[in-house]
């Protein structure tokens, strides 16, 4: 007799610590670093909006998921993640293979270039000699860091920033030449704004995948496979029911998805 409300009990609480489990998968920590218009940033009323956090609300809807959004700074943006404070990133972060050996993504969700930018008065070309003692603004811990430390270090006095808007701001302020960033955070955040309007792309557009990776996913733990195929599915339904496309519209006047 003591052995079977032994074993009934070992059964009950297996099902009590699955049912937690499932009930705690039903809810998602989501971070994000709710600065990077015009995908991820606060209003004036402190809300978080931007491309990402749609995507995020429509996948999780799409997921029959309950999601939380929590903010953090970019810098701190992977560990965090790793320390549990949150179960996903969806942050307008690159799948590279540098990121893949820490943390798993998702597909990607949308996938946009990387540009300079200078004052429409400059006579700046983008080639060694012409770029030769300038200065430009980047933020630190992004593949656009990335790029220009490993291709551009010998020639241009490279200057990190812990937001976009930051190095924006020393552009205007006359303290660096040059910014370099995601082409639709430029023209969205900075070139479509008063303080931007003196300002132009100068330059190719860069999409190398050794430093851009393969698009923008969803970063998530290592291992944590049933929530990444759970978002991937999502990321497919979206996309096909037009909830992607409608989301699309609402900011960008062409297919920030880019290739398919």
């Amino acid at each position: 007799m003591r052995r079977f409300f032994y074993i009934t009990a070992l059964v009950l609480l297996g099902c009590m610590l699955l049912a937690g489990t499932s009930l705690a998968r039903d809810k998602v920590r989501i971070g994000t670093e709710g600065a990077y218009p015009p995908f991820n940033y606060m209003d004036s009323q402190g809300n978080l909006k931007g491309f990402d956090i749609d995507i995020a609300k429509a996948l999780c809807e799409a997921a029959n998921l309950e999601c939380e959004f929590v903010t953090q700074s970019w810098d701190g943006i992977i560990p965090a993640l790793l320390a549990r404070d949150y179960d996903a990133i969806i942050a307008s972060m690159s799948i590279t293979e540098e990121r893949k050996r820490r943390v798993d993504f998702t597909e990607k969700y949308y996938q946009t270039p990387a540009r300079f930018v200078k004052h429409k008065d400059r006579d700046i070309e983008i080639s060694k000699d012409d770029l030769e003692g300038l200065s430009v603004g980047v933020q630190r811990a992004t593949v656009s860091a990335n790029f220009i430390n490993d291709n551009f270090d010998d020639v241009l006095d490279i200057r990190s920033y812990a937001t976009q808007e930051e190095a924006n701001m020393d552009i205007v302020s006359g303290r660096v030449d040059l910014l370099f960033a995601d082409a639709v955070v430029l023209q969205t955040g900075f070139l479509d704004s008063e303080e931007g309007q003196n300002y132009e792309f100068v330059g190719p557009s860069y999409t190398d995948e050794e430093w851009f990776g393969e698009g923008i996913g969803i970063a998530l733990r290592q291992g944590d496979d049933d929530l990444r195929e759970t978002f991937n599915q999502a990321i497919q339904d979206i996309r096909e029911d037009g909830t992607y496309q409608e989301i699309n519209d609402s900011y960008f006047d062409f297919d920030v998805y880019g290739d398919e």
